[in-house]
């Protein structure tokens, strides 16, 4: 005879069939939680990259500048590519970087052979094996009896004749380098000194640390019971599986070896003043700070001040991200700012238009575009027409007899741009 359970019993027996099933969701949810602690997804996509190794020169990428300086693949005369390969973005990133240092090599050459400028080794005394830098300086710098500039870029991977590395690569060279500006002074009678304020250490490999004991590939070096419990636990495809992504691709670890004198750009403006600028020649030395050297030229002002008002004639800022009250400038400082320095900043206002501040360092203009790194390209002409400007009213404050024009009213024409 054949007995029905009864309900009580059908209720015991489904809650025990739930807590199995939970149980093993549980125990599945805790097998995926394992599995994916032990795979370390950054690790994981090193270990899938193309090797980091890349061509060493222009050539090599397959890459040119075209007669409008801009840079084209070779066969396809495509610009550059930077996602060469999907979903490896720090590979991609790897690339461009190393097309970044080709083209700066490429710009020194530029400095060198069209700029007919001359490297010269920071510190001026340095030893044969201690870290260096250098500055490009045009064959009068030194001597020119006139005029000076001097060139400061912005932070960052840029380095002596740059702007902005993006700029060069996906732009132009016009654009994205500091050559324009030196041709054009070169032209105008003026010397020049391009600066290098992050160039400031040098980079040297560490010694591999010593490899721990690895141990043998059968685990002979481990107690029999806990290689049975670990077999037990990770059976061999798994175990295979893990190894896959414990072994990616290792980068070189390097130390940063500071430049005497020059570890900062901020340090670095003030030595080349000091070693250089103080020394030309030149009755009037001009500025152009880009960004952060535009913070590197307040401190140097602040450093140096009596100095720099008795030479410098004008300063021209692009974008400049000083700031006059955290680097504690004194009112004589910001009273000189005004008179001598004019800021061209990105705004969506046309080019030259006066742009508001709440900062009393100098007076702001629009430098006709939103984009940062485009700043300085963008007023280049104002930048010239604002030193020729400045030189003149300064000609004209040695003068008063000769004409009625004086600095302040020159600075109220360019805010009336």
């Amino acid at each position: 005879m054949r007995v029905n359970p009864t309900p009580a019993v059908l209720l015991i027996l489904w809650i025990n069939m739930a807590q199995l099933g939970g149980q093993e969701e549980k125990e599945k949810t805790t097998a995926l939680k394992d599995l994916l602690s032990r795979i370390d997804l950054d690790e994981l996509m090193k270990k899938d990259e193309p090797p980091l190794n890349f061509p060493k020169t222009l050539e090599e990428f397959e890459y040119a500048f075209n007669d409008q300086g801009q840079l084209r693949h070779i066969k396809t005369g495509e610009p550059f590519v930077f996602n060469y390969r999907e979903d490896l973005h720090r590979w991609n990133q790897k690339r461009y970087e190393a097309l970044g240092e080709i083209i700066t090599q490429y710009v020194y050459e530029l400095l060198e052979k069209e700029c007919n400028m001359t490297k010269k080794i920071l510190p001026v005394d340095a030893t044969e094996d201690e870290p260096k830098s250098f500055i490009y300086l045009s064959k009068d710098a030194l001597t020119n009896p006139d005029k000076l500039l001097v060139l400061i870029q912005g932070s960052g991977v840029v380095r002596a004749g740059q702007w902005a590395r993006r700029l060069i690569i996906n732009e132009d060279m016009n654009s994205g380098s500091q050559i324009p500006f030196i041709t054009r002074a070169m032209e105008e009678g003026y010397g020049v000194i391009v600066l290098n304020p992050n160039e400031n250490y040098m980079e040297v490999e560490k010694p591999p640390k010593p490899s721990p004991p690895q141990p043998s590939p059968d685990g002979s070096d481990e107690p029999a019971e806990k290689r049975e419990r670990r077999d037990d636990k990770e059976p061999k495809k798994k175990r295979d599986f893990y190894e896959k992504y414990r072994n990616p691709q290792k980068e070189k670890e390097t130390e940063q070896i500071p430049i005497r004198e020059n570890g900062s750009p901020e340090e670095h403006a003030i030595y080349v003043w000091d070693n250089f600028v103080s020394k030309s020649a030149a009755k009037n030395v001009f500025f152009v700070a880009h960004s952060y050297g535009g913070l590197s030229f307040v401190e140097l002002m602040i450093q140096r001040e009596i100095e720099v008002k008795s030479r410098v004639c004008a300063v021209a800022l692009t974008d400049s991200v000083h700031n006059v009250w955290h680097q504690e400038a004194g009112k004589s400082i910001l009273e000189w700012m005004q008179e001598r320095c004019c800021n061209w900043v990105s705004s969506a206002e046309p080019l030259d238009t006066p742009v508001e501040t709440m900062l009393p360092d100098c007076p702001r203009v629009s430098a006709g575009t939103e984009r940062h790194e485009l700043t300085s390209w963008k007023s280049f002409h104002s930048i010239f027409k604002f030193f020729d400007d400045s030189l003149l009213a300064q000609d004209c404050d040695a003068k008063p007899s000769a004409t009625v024009t004086t600095r302040s009213s020159n600075r109220n024409k360019h805010e009336e741009f």
